[in-house]
């Protein structure tokens, strides 16, 4: 055997644990006077360190300074207290072996049944914008040692990482001790707890210090011929579980939502009315509140399945532009809106609620609502209604699982947009407005699913193809569904024509201004068409695949 290994014969059953002596350590005070009363009308000791013991004892509850046990003051401002073999040993002993029993009574530490530990506020500090030094000072040393080495022995110890878990502690002072299968719950918690901290401390270094993946001896370039940048050597994903949902994508498959720490997406937003979010609400809410935010301008996107069923900028001399952007974007396909999700990316106002009111809809996401809207919304009893977080943003990078791992990007964004670079290949320089239209379908067909074709008209789409496994019959569906519409609209589509018959079926439409990547070794036949048909189209030289 191994100097780990240890002869299983030699163990002892133990189940309940009875708490005769508890350490407690906390930067979150939260209900710790609670669990003191608790602790010290049982008669359990109490060691504490700092102002964990300042706030116990000015409570009027008897308390043991950590500094007394290690017989070590507390040093190096604060940076030293529990890391003694006199808290540790005591904390690892594992009781069900003789051995460790007898080293205790030699080494005279007495052994402790509960350790209380929350972490310095990293995540918080991080996100308060506090400078560098004081940062540092909030990575906790002591606390994840203390919370790893109880979970260790949870065989003998309990360990509560969060008030959460006090009430299941306090039942368990009342029934004589804490049993086995809750010491292993609360044990694999703080695993997860010290799992997150330390992944959110790596992603501060990453992103504030710059540790990198070394550069590949021969980097890839991409299609624009720039080299591809370094990534982290290792990627660790962290996030908190909110809640369960009902169920997943389909009623036969179980899901939860998790947040992520620091994060203001989505799954921070606060719910104010409605039905609780499904899994296919938040999906759909994520990609309404991207394609909302993928303007400036105040804007509406209205999803159905990932996909947009109309997306519009309000008119900015309008008295009201988020009501106007809601009301022509749900005039791009009001047979698919029913039931669908609806993001802002301003307030939505009473004049917005007032046409939303008759529409079937899932979910209403926004940075606010009017109270007036608020008022009118809340009458439709199952109808969801969502607030971003304050500081809300989209996230820099993306995240797919895939079997046996994970593809990580650079998130498709708008930021900064410019139709500057656009090189025209066909047509006269469009007019203003002609312009306006095909950049903000341009910005609207990111959205949109691979194959992807939007059709647009006075800064609103008014037919969309999405998600066909070819380009020309993307372009049919946007054409169907825009109908009369289609003639005069400008054309985006998300990557190249393959061929001249995908612009083509556009063309005969009427859509008088195409915009979309080029790039294809037929572009020759595909602006041949397009200067035949005396129809202006510009090359970006990007394209906005999204599947």
């Amino acid at each position: 055997m191994s100097g780990h290994d240890i002869d299983p014969s030699l163990y002892r059953d133990r189940d309940a644990v009875e708490i005769r002596r508890a350490l407690l350590s906390v930067s979150d005070k939260t209900d710790l006077l609670v669990l003191a009363e608790a602790l010290a009308g049982a008669g359990v000791e109490m060691v504490s360190t700092g102002s964990t013991a300042s706030t116990i004892r000015e409570a009027g509850f008897a308390v043991t300074d950590v500094s007394a046990v290690t017989q070590f003051p507390e040093s190096l401002d604060g940076r030293v207290k529990t890391l003694h073999p006199a808290v540790h040993a005591g904390i690892l002993a594992d009781l069900r072996l003789e051995s460790h029993e007898d080293q205790l009574r030699d080494l005279g530490i007495e052994p402790f049944q509960l350790v209380v530990v929350n972490l310095y506020p990293f995540v918080e500090t991080v996100a308060s914008g506090a400078a560098t030094p004081t940062v540092i000072e909030n990575i906790d040393i002591g606390g994840p040692a203390l919370v790893r080495a109880a979970a260790k022995n949870h065989a003998n110890v309990a360990i509560a990482v969060s008030p959460a878990s006090y009430p299941q502690i306090l039942k368990a002072i009342t029934l004589g001790g804490t049993t086995l299968a809750q010491r292993q719950r609360l044990a694999g918690e703080a695993f997860a707890h010290t799992a997150a901290y330390d992944t959110a401390v790596a992603a501060y270094f990453a992103a504030n210090v710059g540790i990198k993946a070394p550069a590949a001896d021969t980097a890839e370039s991409s299609e624009t011929g720039d080299a591809q940048p370094d990534f982290d050597a290792t990627l660790t994903v962290s996030a908190d579980l909110q809640h369960t949902l009902r169920y997943g994508e389909n009623s036969h498959q179980r899901a939860a939502i998790y947040a992520t720490p620091g994060a203001a997406g989505i799954a921070q937003a606060t719910q104010l009315h409605g039905k609780e979010m499904s899994y296919n609400n938040y999906v759909d809410a994520d990609a309404a509140v991207r394609a909302a935010f993928d303007f400036s301008d105040p804007a509406v996107a209205i999803i159905k399945h990932a996909n947009p069923c109309g997306i519009a900028v309000g008119g900015l001399l309008e008295a009201d532009p988020i009501a106007d952007a809601h009301a022509r974007a749900h005039a791009c396909d009001p047979v698919s809106a029913f039931g669908g999700v609806i993001a802002a990316n301003r307030t939505v106002t009473k004049a917005m609620a007032e046409t939303v009111k008759d529409i079937f809809t899932e979910v209403v996401v926004a940075p606010a609502f009017e109270p007036e809207a608020l008022e009118i919304l809340t009458a439709k009893k199952n109808i969801r209604l969502l607030t971003l977080p304050e500081g809300f943003s989209l996230a820099d990078q993306e995240i797919k699982q895939i079997s046996g791992g994970l593809l990580l990007q650079d998130s498709d964004r708008f930021t900064g947009f410019s139709s500057g670079g656009w090189r025209l290949v066909s047509g006269d320089e469009a007019d203003a407005e002609t312009r306006a239209d095909l950049e903000f379908a341009w910005v609207a067909s990111r959205a949109v699913k691979s194959n992807g074709i939007l059709l647009a008209h006075q800064g609103a789409s008014v037919g969309v193809g999405m998600g066909q496994v070819n380009r020309v019959d993307s372009c049919h569906l946007a054409v169907q569904r825009a109908g009369a519409r289609a003639a005069g609209s400008v054309a985006a589509s998300d990557a190249f024509f393959p061929f001249a018959d995908g612009l083509q079926v556009l063309l005969d439409a009427g859509v008088r201004a195409v915009v979309q990547p080029g790039g294809s070794i037929r572009d020759d036949e595909v602006v041949a068409a397009a200067q035949a048909a005396g129809v202006t189209m510009y090359f970006t030289g990007e394209r906005h695949f999204f599947h």
